[in-house]
């Protein structure tokens, strides 16, 4: 029985000028890699390490482990701001994804006069800042200043207080449609341009009309674009701050410094000094972000799987 002696795999080093491209490549992402870890991983690190302390007056600042994590998930006021974003979540999200996908739908399926000026007209309103936009529709809501008050009194109807405490969610949603729904819309339409048109073709040979062809056809091959829309409005909906805080200077009575669990995290932070709470607050946010995020991820996979 003979035995053949296998040879050890001689491992072949990278010629010079493979070399010399794989420098090149870590050379150009190390700037982005530097500042990533810089104003992102860094920052993130620092208010992980505060979050795990508490400052008394007797004995400085001490280490508390978990404690300041517990301490949020029991905090009546932080539950509050983070029961009032979920309403807004679940209320505010569909509206406008649903407007987004009609107009994007129907600025693709070419039947609409003007679809250019559309496409513009409906996006511009995501160029104003936020903070025009809030300071801007803050104004329209005034009772006694704002002319949709001014218009209804006029015609002899009565004016509902927008800023009152049963409206203003609705308000701030509002303003937060009124701002994002062009973007979402771009995202839409630029996957709808994308749908191969020999699929038309097709639906229209089995005489498929338009809207059969949008839900069966359209609807289904955007569906990671509608997902990636959906997960980014998410994320935006738990962040809310820019419309309440804003607004909050003409409704003081209806909007508090912790009406969303951003403004809680803020006021912490910045007007009581309480950097190690508000660190677990904002943590324990991200953390409530990541999970709602995974969910609907995985829930779009599973009905697309089932299809």
């Amino acid at each position: 029985m003979t035995m053949t002696s296998r040879r050890p795999r001689v491992q072949r080093r990278p010629s010079p000028q493979r070399r010399k491209l794989i420098i090149t490549a870590y050379a150009l992402i190390a700037p982005f890699i530097v500042v990533f870890l810089a104003m992102v991983i860094a920052p993130l690190a620092y208010a992980g390490f505060l979050s795990l302390f508490q400052t008394r007056l007797i004995g400085g600042e001490q280490f508390v482990g978990l404690a300041n994590f517990g301490k949020a998930l029991t905090d009546p006021v932080f539950l509050t701001g983070v029961g009032r974003v979920t309403v807004f979540l679940l209320i505010q999200v569909p509206v406008m994804l649903g407007l987004a996908l009609f107009f994007a739908l129907a600025i693709d399926s070419g039947r609409m006069r003007g679809s250019r000026f559309a496409r513009i007209a409906i996006f511009v309103p995501f160029a104003v800042p936020g903070v025009v936009a809030a300071l801007m529709w803050g104004y329209l809501y005034g009772d006694d200043f704002g002319p949709i008050a001014q218009t209804l009194r006029a015609v002899g109807l009565p004016s509902p207080d927008l800023l009152s405490n049963e409206l203003i969610l609705f308000s701030m949603m509002n303003i937060v449609t009124w701002s994002f729904v062009g973007y979402n819309m771009i995202i839409m339409y630029a996957a709808l341009r994308a749908i191969p048109t020999e699929l038309y073709e097709a639906a229209e040979i089995d005489g498929a009309g338009a809207i059969r062809v949008a839900w069966s056809i359209k609807v289904p091959a955007i569906r990671p674009a509608i997902m990636l829309t959906l997960i980014f409005s998410v994320i935006g909906s738990f962040q809310l701050f820019t419309e309440p805080t804003l607004l909050a200077a003409i409704a003081p009575n209806v909007i508090g410094t912790a009406y969303t669990p951003n403004m809680y995290a803020y006021t912490l932070a910045f007007r009581f000094q309480d950097v190690n709470y508000a660190a677990a607050v904002a943590f324990l946010l991200g953390f409530v972000i990541m999970i709602i995020s995974y969910v609907v991820q995985l829930s779009g996979r599973r009905a697309g799987a089932r299809r």
